[in-house]
């Protein structure tokens, strides 16, 4: 590769590029080549805290847990992005080459700094102190990240800043109309007041004797100076003019430039015309207005840029829990997210053609479903299969390099290399379910969840199992609440025993919170035998004791589905689902109280309580 010439290889370790605000512009350019010339892109995220997480947080129900269908997973980690911050994000470009992968680890370390004084982005986020406790135990470096870290825009909010904060260019909004009188006579004007100016000049250069005279003349017509260059300002008073005067600039001379000059609000104020003195004197000053746009782009943009490289360049992404990662990189730098997982899949999609998730290449491999993080699937990998896979980091410059932790992406890239190798490897079919083609897993995300007895596993319909094989529908999934907060998993289970015959039957309880149970029946028969009992009072209440004072209170997959669809996350559980529960009441005492005198049958019309 043209990268590698010029410096060795030297093996992955922790050799990682750390980027921050005073080496980002310099980096750029290399990225960007690296990108280019690399096969697939590395991405990992380090936020300030996560609904995915073990660690305990005042509503555990937030996290991501095995009952979570694809769609509550995704509301959970929306709210999650929305509330936490983006402070590093590691991308590394690679390629595999037989049993090489080449890689370039970068570490882009960020911060919400509001570099055009508009307030963008917002300085209010929250912080799980787990998450940075353990930042901190890994080595990161909190002053680079917020007295240097980079700031960023999203997409919507540069809009916003340009709309706003407009600078001086040299690319005025075009149009096509189709010329006035009033453009025609407005074009004649600005053309004789160039051509009066454009001469004045030239007439200085011929004729030193009347000095006073062109100075007089260049007073008169408005002569000004744009740093060493002569220079008119015309006013203007709508985008249309600006125009006006760009294609009448542009048709009287080359050596004339014209810049679009904004007032404070971003609104036309004035085009200012420059005259070059040379051809190469022209090239120098497109250069120079050039710079200073790109410099105020990137101002603008700042990381995002390199999203938007590695977006431009339409390579694969690979990441490990894709729907937690880009859930933070969308809400942050494109804008905010949308309120269902397909609108959220088709807007990734835009961005990132080809998404792959390590999650889910692992679940498709028996031996390696179990697998909670990288670490342990790289663990297994190592213990089991012989894999001859080495990674090279090529050697830059040491200002660049620092021996550090966020090794992440390399890591990513590490374990993808040896999953494809796994799944082309003809010897290890008989430890595959499926061997298909990577590119089959794209765009397909399984998110990582926490057991609701912090020992279980999830599954790749994302609901609750009650062992390593048997998968459970939603449909089957109650929630159970009114307990006291004292009770244990295994009295609950005890006095479900009591309560009802359906309980002889396999079944499974675990607590979501202090506050509220989920049972797993075996069948849906069972789960809506259930609901229907408790509904009519048909159950053993007399058993139900001190431990339900309140009342046993159950309700169906949908009502959880609609706690996390209308948001309801302050609060424990329990008291969402009342709120929920009591909504669909009234909504069907209001439609049955809305004419008490006339009723009309039909049966296909009929409320079912559980598709509520």
């Amino acid at each position: 590769m043209a990268a590698m010439a010029g410096g060795k290889a030297r093996s992955c370790g922790t050799a990682v590029r750390q980027v921050s605000k005073s080496n980002f512009a310099s980096v750029l350019k290399q990225i960007r080549a690296d990108v280019e010339a690399a096969d697939f892109v590395a991405v990992y995220t380090r936020v300030t805290g996560d609904s995915s997480s073990s660690s305990s947080h005042r509503w555990p129900w937030r996290r991501i847990l095995p009952i979570d269908t694809l769609e509550t997973s995704y509301l959970k980690c929306k709210l999650a992005a929305e509330s936490f911050e983006l402070f590093q994000v590691a991308i590394c470009p690679f390629s595999i080459h037989g049993s090489k992968v080449i890689a370039f680890p970068y570490n882009f370390h960020l911060f919400p700094r509001d570099e055009l004084q508009m307030g963008l982005p917002s300085y209010s986020f929250s912080c799980q102190p787990s998450f940075l406790s353990s930042m901190a135990r890994e080595g990161f470096d909190f002053n680079t990240c917020i007295y240097d870290g980079i700031s960023y825009l999203s997409r919507v909010q540069e809009a916003r800043a340009r709309e706003s904060n407009r600078r001086p260019s040299l690319h005025p909004i075009s149009s096509s109309r189709i010329l006035s009188v009033a453009d025609s006579i407005f074009k004649e004007r600005i053309k004789s007041r160039v051509h009066h100016w454009r001469k004045a000049y030239e007439g200085s250069s011929q004729d030193s004797d009347l000095s006073l005279v062109q100075s007089l003349r260049k007073l008169l017509l408005g002569g000004e100076a744009y740093g060493s260059r002569p220079c008119m300002s015309l006013d203007v008073c709508s985008e249309r003019q600006v125009q006006l005067v760009f294609e009448t600039v542009e048709q009287i001379s080359d050596d004339l430039v014209p810049i679009f000059i904004p007032d404070s609000g971003g609104q036309p104020k004035a085009v200012r015309v420059v005259l070059a003195s040379s051809q190469e004197d022209k090239t120098a000053l497109l250069t120079e207005i050039e710079k200073l746009e790109n410099e105020q782009n990137l101002k603008l943009r700042g990381f995002r840029e390199v999203i938007d490289i590695i977006s431009k360049s339409q390579k694969t992404i690979i990441s490990h829990d894709c729907l937690r990662n880009f859930t933070f990189i969308h809400e942050k730098l494109i804008g905010s997210l949308p309120a269902t997982l397909p609108e959220f899949m088709c807007s990734l999609k835009l961005l990132f053609s080809n998404v792959i998730d390590l999650n889910n290449l692992l679940k498709v491999m028996g031996p390696l479903r179990k697998a909670k993080n990288m670490s342990s699937a790289l663990h297994y990998i190592k213990r089991h299969f012989f894999l001859p896979i080495e990674i090279e980091v090529p050697e830059s410059p040491e200002d660049w390099i620092t021996r550090s932790h966020g090794n992440y992406a390399l890591r990513i890239a590490s374990l993808f290399a040896k999953l494809s190798m796994l799944l082309k490897t003809s010897a290890s079919q008989t430890a595959l379910e499926h061997c298909t083609p990577i590119e089959d897993y794209a765009n397909v995300f399984h998110p990582s969840s926490i057991s609701l007895n912090e020992q279980g596993d999830d599954d790749d319909d994302a609901v609750c199992s009650t062992d390593a094989n048997k998968r459970v529908k939603t449909d089957s999934i109650i929630f159970l609440w009114g307990f006291s907060s004292t009770i244990s998993v295994a009295e609950l289970k005890q006095l479900l025993l009591q309560i009802h015959p359906l309980f002889s039957e396999e079944f499974d309880v675990q607590l979501v919170d202090k506050t509220c149970a989920v049972v797993v029946l075996g069948s849906l028969h069972s789960s809506e035998a259930f609901l229907e009992a408790v509904r009519s009072g048909k159950t053993a209440s007399s058993k139900l004791g001190e431990s339900f004072a309140d009342g046993l209170k159950v309700a169906g997959y949908d009502a959880y589905k609609n706690v996390c669809m209308l948001g309801l996350w302050e609060g424990n559980l329990a008291d969402s689902l009342d709120i929920v529960m009591a909504e669909q009441m009234e909504n069907i005492s209001s439609s049955h109280g809305a004419n008490v005198n006339e009723k009309y049958w039909n049966s296909e019309m009929m409320i079912d309580l559980n598709h509520l």
